[in-house]
This record gives C-alpha cells, sequence and structure tokens, in this order.
C-alpha cells in the first residue's frame, strides 16, 4: 500500500445532473498515481465512509482509456476522472450524512494504491458550488473499534447520542453485556463456546449492531450492520471469538474485505490488520 497522496475533483459542469448525474475529473493528481492510471488504463475503487472503506461501483479511468462493455479500452477523453453508476460526490453526500442542496463543486481526497489493484479514496473535504469556505469531513482511526486500547470517536459519539434518546435501554445493555463477560470469565465456564457471545446480539442491536444469523463458513455472521449517529446502515462482517488474537486462522485464510470487526471477550491480538476492528465486551 503507497502512503496516502492528495488531490481533489471538481464538477465538470452544473447541468450535467439532467445528463446521469453530477461528473467529476480527477485534479492535482500526484505522479507515482498518474503512472500508476496510465499504466494501468482504469482501476476499481474503494470509498472511505466514516465506518471504514466500502465497496463501489466506481472505477477510476485514465484520460488515455474508456470503459466499453466493462472493458477498459483505449480512447482519447483527455481528462482522468470517477465513472460510475452513480456520481461519487452523491456517494459521498450519502455516506457522510450531508445535507442535499447544492452540488460539490470540489472534493478534496487523499488516494492510496493498495495492494497494486485498486484506488482507496478517502475525503477530506467539500465545497459546494456557490460557496468558499470547504467543509471539513473527519478522518477516524479504527473507526468500529471499541477496546480497553482504543474507543473510536464513532463509538463513543453513538453512545452519547443512544443515553441522550434513553437512558434506560443504555443501562440495560450495559448490564447485559457486563454480565455475559462475568460468566464468560469464570474459570468453570471455559467450555462455552464462541457462538454464545450471540446472547449480546440484543444489547448490541440497542447500540446500532445488528448481528446477522450465525453461519458455519466464512465469517461468522457475515451480514451484519452498523447503523451509527444518524448516518447510513453500514454492512460489515462480524466474527466472533473468545479472545481475538484467535482471529490469526481467518487472516491467512480469507481474502481481504473492507472491513471485517471481531467482536470478543477480552481483546489480546498483537497489531491487528488495517482492515479489521475489535469490539471487546469487556471494555
Amino acid at each position: 500500500m503507497t502512503p496516502a497522496a492528495q488531490m481533489h475533483i471538481q464538477q465538470t459542469k452544473a447541468e450535467s445532473r439532467a445528463t446521469g448525474g453530477p461528473q467529476y475529473y480527477l485534479h492535482g493528481v500526484p505522479s507515482h498515481v498518474k503512472a500508476f492510471l496510465r499504466a494501468r488504463g482504469a482501476c476499481p475503487v474503494l470509498l472511505q465512509t466514516p465506518y471504514g472503506i466500502a465497496r463501489s461501483s466506481f472505477v477510476a479511468v485514465g484520460r488515455d482509456h474508456k470503459l466499453s462493455g466493462g472493458k477498459v479500452v483505449a480512447g482519447r477523453v483527455g481528462h482522468d476522472r470517477i465513472q460510475g453508476d452513480q456520481s461519487i460526490g452523491e456517494a459521498i453526500r450519502y455516506w457522510y450524512g450531508l445535507k442535499s442542496g447544492h452540488d460539490f463543486a470540489r472534493v478534496d481526497l487523499d488516494v492510496v494504491i493498495h495492494k497494486e489493484d485498486h484506488f482507496i479514496l478517502i475525503p477530506t473535504a467539500v465545497t459546494r458550488r456557490g460557496q468558499r469556505r470547504p467543509t471539513p469531513l473527519e478522518k477516524m482511526p479504527m473507526p468500529l473499534s471499541f477496546h480497553r486500547d482504543h474507543s473510536s470517536k464513532l463509538w463513543r459519539r453513538q453512545i452519547e447520542n443512544r443515553r441522550r434518546q434513553s437512558a434506560d435501554d443504555t443501562a440495560w445493555a450495559a448490564h447485559q453485556i457486563g454480565r455475559i463477560v462475568r460468566e464468560h470469565q469464570e474459570a468453570r465456564s471455559q467450555s462455552i463456546k464462541e457462538e454464545d457471545l450471540l446472547r449480546a446480539a440484543g444489547a448490541l442491536s440497542l447500540l446500532g449492531v445488528d448481528l446477522s444469523p450465525y453461519v458455519g463458513k466464512g465469517y461468522d455472521c457475515p451480514r451484519s450492520r452498523f447503523h451509527f449517529a444518524g448516518l447510513p446502515e453500514y454492512p460489515c462482517p462480524v466474527e466472533i471469538k473468545k479472545r481475538s488474537s484467535g482471529f490469526r486462522y481467518q487472516v491467512a485464510r480469507y481474502a481481504d474485505l473492507p472491513r471485517v470487526v471481531i467482536l470478543c471477550v477480552e481483546h489480546d491480538m498483537v497489531n491487528p490488520p488495517d482492515h479489521v476492528d475489535i469490539i471487546e465486551l469487556l471494555a
């Protein structure tokens, strides 16, 4: 993975809503990113959201190429650009919970080339058409993690929101999680299976985490969803472990996903991968 480099995208014309939505060209592209795009012609794009990276339909396309029938072919369009089933500006508006209205004249981005295969685009600020001042978009490290070493700002914000909405529900969730943790820590309970942690599903749901059914292949709860702080739902698989260090098997066996969360009683993994968040019930 290359270090993050800065660039921006600009909307080509205000009238583009009438022809399929606002269109954006790449500007200020760093030389190494430009060379990568020229050599590849086009590459898939993952979009950073407040929750973490999300898959998208977007493709970065170089100025000397175009997409035809799903294939990259030569074509002198003259601009490096972002293409997809929708406008990338509208996708950013959706994920960051920004109000509709004026189109974005400019979006500032950090770009990372990941595994020489695709771009990760990380929005850092948006400037609405007709306005001078940009609106910053916060980058949150380990956004879905809550454990002894790190509780993300997104999680803290969500818990405070839930407390304001219903202090009783939040207190009940804390009590339920605490009871499950105590039972798993008892010496006589060492034979309890990992999936017993699904008893925390009701409490976690009150806090904004909906665990999907437990399955026997791949990740344990692959269709789980997070819904925090008025943002849209974010699909993310959840792996159930007594201790987070037990995830080493999955790291070696399963392909990278945009993000995966480990739900565990106790966090003891050293140096988790960048795409792995951890929820420690003990914390």
